[in-house]
C-alpha cells in the first residue's frame, strides 16, 4: 500500500506537466497579402511590437492559415504595401512582394494636415491613397498618425498600384505552430472599447 501511494506521489508532477500543454506565441504585423479563398494571411512582422512607434521591417514576411473556428477569427484584414511613411526623411517605404523586399521612395511634399481624424470629412468616405498619374501624386492619409499628405514621386514610381501606397490591417496572431493561426485580431478594426 505504502509503495502505490509513493508511485502516485512520484506520477502526480509528470501528469500535471503533461497535462498542462504548451503555451503559445504571438506575432503582430501588418497584412501584406490576404487570400480569403484559401484563408491565408502574410504579414511583415512588428520588430518591436510598440503601437505607437512600430517597426515593419522583418523579413522575410510570415504566412498563416487562418483558424478554422470561426469564433476565433477577428475581421477579415486589408492588406497593403505601404509600412511607413517617415516625414522627417521625406520618404516612403513599402514592402514589393514581387521583389520580396521593402522599396524607400523619396518624395517631395506637396500638401500637409496634422491632426486629421478618421471622420474629417477631409477623409471620411474618400478612397484613399489616391494616385494622379499625370501630377504624379499621391493623397495618403495614415489614421495611426493622424495625418493627410500629398506627396510627389519620381516617374519610375508611379508603376506601383494604388494598394502599394496603402497602409495594411494590422494584426495579432496567436499560434503554437508556425505558420498555422489559432487566434486572429484584426487590431484594426477592432475596438476594444465597444461593448
Amino acid at each position: 500500500m505504502r509503495r502505490m501511494w509513493l508511485n502516485l506521489l512520484l506520477a502526480l508532477p509528470v501528469m500535471f506537466i503533461l497535462g498542462c500543454g504548451e503555451y503559445g506565441k504571438v506575432d503582430q504585423g501588418r497584412v501584406v497579402a490576404f487570400d480569403k479563398e484559401k484563408k491565408m494571411v502574410t504579414i511583415i512582422r512588428d520588430k518591436k511590437i510598440d503601437t505607437l512607434n512600430p517597426d515593419y521591417s522583418y523579413l522575410p514576411p510570415l504566412t498563416y492559415s487562418l483558424p478554422t473556428d470561426p469564433s476565433e477569427m477577428g475581421p477579415e484584414p486589408k492588406a497593403g504595401g505601404r509600412m511607413k511613411l517617415d516625414m522627417e526623411k521625406s520618404e516612403i517605404t513599402f514592402y514589393d512582394g514581387a521583389i520580396q523586399n521593402f522599396v524607400h521612395v523619396p518624395f517631395k511634399l506637396v500638401e500637409k494636415k496634422d491632426g486629421v481624424g478618421r471622420d474629417d470629412p477631409l477623409v471620411k468616405d474618400k478612397k484613399l491613397p489616391a494616385v494622379d498619374k499625370d501630377k504624379k501624386t499621391i493623397t495618403i492619409y495614415s489614421g495611426r498618425q493622424k495625418l493627410y499628405v500629398v506627396v510627389q514621386v519620381g516617374d519610375e514610381f508611379m508603376k506601383y498600384p494604388d494598394a502599394e501606397w496603402d497602409a495594411g490591417d494590422e494584426v495579432r496572431i496567436y499560434y503554437k505552430e508556425d505558420g498555422k493561426a489559432l487566434r486572429f485580431m484584426n487590431i484594426s478594426k477592432t475596438d476594444i472599447f465597444k461593448k
